[in-house]
């Protein structure tokens, strides 16, 4: 049986998050060198790089940089984006990278690319995987949601149109875990079930105090924790975001 990340990125994604633009990733990038104290020509990998837009900004600001993905949609759609020649892309499993231990200078891990599993042993292995691909004295940023923020602010439906189809969101807090489920209709055929296609999302939701022992637990440091890319500092009720930095 599939898990619901390996059905969920496939071709509809691109749809769903086609408003994720590249000018933006490189803004993000921007913040992010300065946080990490990056150096020219040093080693980033960036895990669940997805459809790659922070992997070619940071190759374009001089890194050597690896993208690893478990979706081959989403790698093949990376490797479209112009730059993409500059990065060397990897198909692997976040909780089992198929790479050598001890080689990045620097790992992100964007846009809650976290808390897939049910188990948090699985996404513990997330964490120790960073930690095993990190040279001694690697950084490390994981950009994270803030659990108070979403409970607070979670929009329960939206809607929206792309071209021809129309995207149905709805979104609940259940067990510990924030859901989405999106529905993709061809407008076309509104009343037909059989043009629906149906995908569903989950995150588990993560406390502050959670991240910072598991980290330790597996030799990762937490240096900063900022609330947004604007650099703004993290406070459980104002920020939208929890972006952790560290080393090993």
């Amino acid at each position: 049986m599939q898990e619901w990340f390996e059905r969920s990125f496939g071709r509809d994604y691109l749809l769903v998050y086609q408003h994720r633009d590249r000018q933006g990733a490189k803004e993000e990038v921007r913040k992010m060198i300065a946080w990490l104290d990056l150096h020219s020509q040093e080693h980033v990998l960036d895990l669940c790089c997805g459809m790659g837009r922070h992997s070619v900004a940071l190759a374009q600001f001089g890194y050597k940089v690896t993208g690893v993905d478990l979706s081959d949609v989403l790698l093949e759609e990376a490797h479209r984006i112009e730059g993409a020649n500059q990065v060397s892309w990897v198909h692997g499993d976040m909780r089992e990278v198929p790479l050598d231990s001890g080689q990045y200078d620097a790992i992100v891990n964007l846009f809650t690319s976290f808390g897939y599993f049910e188990q948090d042993e699985e996404n513990k292995l997330v964490l120790a995987e960073m930690s095993r691909l990190l040279r001694p004295g690697g950084k490390l940023l994981l950009d994270y949601l803030n659990p108070s923020y979403v409970k607070r602010k979670i929009v329960p439906v939206s809607h929206k149109t792309t071209g021809s189809l129309c995207i149905d969101e709805r979104r609940w807090i259940n067990n510990g875990f924030v859901h989405k489920e999106i529905v993709i209709t061809e407008t076309p055929d509104i009343k037909s079930q059989a043009a629906r296609r149906t995908y569903t999302e989950q995150v588990k939701l993560y406390e502050m105090d959670w991240f910072k022992q598991a980290f330790e637990q597996v030799g990762l440091h937490v240096q900063a924790i900022y609330g947004d890319y604007e650099g703004m500092a993290y406070e459980s009720e104002r920020a939208e975001r929890m972006i952790f930095v560290g080393t090993k």
